[in-house]
């Protein structure tokens, strides 16, 4: 599959110079991964025959989504990635190209998704596994449209945490004590953002019928009897892929 995927921003190399240097800032953020040196690839997904099987893992901040990956990763085995902590990583090893993504986020504008994708792709060539959990990514339906026309395909499965937002404000409250940036009004703000960008994205998987629903709210275990059947009943595709 990888061999098949299109290369990444195929029209920069194709565009005049000239023109490119217009395009602004955001530019230097897509010409660091087209001009900088290659990524080193290891014998992982990109010389396997193995199609990956991908799973997103959708829902608002403080729905549990972390907390169920790693018992997905416990106990089938998946690869989690967070788009977040991709970008955050990125900016903390301090290289040039995380330097531009951070300027880019003080400046107040958003990360390209192509950008995102980017490393969340890199992540996948990397890869040993063949079975990816993709945490919080795609937020909106611009992310979601990038991710499949530069990786080239869909996610297998969705998991959508749906958690009631007195809950989730309840959980960030209580997992972020002492943040400043983390009163009621801003959680409830991040929500509804969430709610605006997201909903069309699980909307669009539900109509696919790719979207696994799962109730949020109850202890970590009882929610996870929830997950289980989802995976336990795909194993033999998982294993095919």
């Amino acid at each position: 599959m990888w061999r098949r995927v299109a290369s990444f921003f195929p029209f920069i190399s194709s565009t005049k110079s000239s023109t490119l240097s217009q395009l602004g800032p955001t530019l230097k953020i897509w010409e660091s991964f087209t001009t900088g040196a290659p990524i080193p690839v290891n014998h992982g997904i990109s010389s396997k025959d193995s199609t990956p099987f991908i799973t997103f893992v959708l829902g608002g901040p403080g729905s549990g989504k972390g907390t169920q990956c790693a018992k997905i990763v416990d106990t089938f085995g998946f690869k989690h990635l967070s788009a977040g902590d991709l970008l955050r990583r990125e900016i903390a090893c301090n290289s040039e190209f995380g330097s531009t993504i951070l300027d880019t986020i003080k400046e107040g504008r958003i990360v390209p998704s192509e950008v995102t994708v980017r490393l969340i792709r890199r992540e996948m060539e990397l890869s040993d596994n063949h079975k990816f959990l993709i945490d919080g990514f795609p937020r909106s339906e611009e992310n979601r449209i990038a991710f499949e026309r530069i990786i080239g395909a869909e996610p297998n499965i969705v998991l959508f945490f749906d958690c009631p937002e007195e809950e989730m404000v309840k959980r960030v409250l209580n997992r972020n004590q002492g943040r400043v940036d983390d009163n009621i009004d801003t959680i409830k703000k991040r929500l509804k953002v969430f709610e605006a960008l997201n909903l069309p994205v699980v909307n669009h998987y539900a109509k696919k019928g790719k979207l696994h629903k799962i109730c949020a709210v109850g202890a970590e275990d009882e929610i996870f009897e929830q997950v289980r059947p989802v995976f336990a009943g795909c194993e033999q595709v998982i294993s095919e892929s």
